[in-house]
């Protein structure tokens, strides 16, 4: 990994943010997600709800585009806030379409913060599907 520290702190400020900017008229459920890359940039997302509930974009597909958005690689860090009904934030784990994104965009050691601690990507997805899974 390229960085040396965990950036904990910056990573939960910048999901704080992304989260206070979510469009979640439907379920009132703010997420925001935040991720250090391997060359050290700070993306960020929200949820963007829609009336039509499956094109809904999660926190984590809205911190991808802007992970490509701004020059693709991969994730080191990772960390994600769902808000509360009181406003309180609290960690939240991607669900398991965001997981399997977060397992293909991944650096080799990917850090998950989450209310149970640090976690690897192999802990929050074990035996996942992916690219060496595809036979050309």
């Amino acid at each position: 990994m390229t960085n040396t520290t965990a950036p904990w702190s910056q990573l939960e400020a910048a999901a704080a943010a992304a989260l206070s900017k979510a469009y979640a008229p439907y379920s009132n459920f703010r997420v925001g997600a935040a991720a250090l890359t391997g060359d050290g940039r700070l993306v960020s997302g929200c949820n963007i709800e829609n009336a039509a509930y499956g094109v809904t974009l999660c926190a984590e597909c809205s911190m991808l585009g802007e992970l490509f958005a701004t020059g693709g690689g991969t994730l080191d860090y990772f960390v994600c806030f769902g808000q509360l009904k009181d406003g309180e934030l609290e960690l939240i784990t991607p669900c398991g379409r965001c997981r399997q994104l977060l397992f293909e965009h991944r650096g080799p050691d990917l850090r998950i913060k989450t209310a149970s601690g640090i976690v690897g990507m192999d802990q929050l997805l074990p035996d996942a599907f992916g690219p060496h899974n595809i036979i050309d």
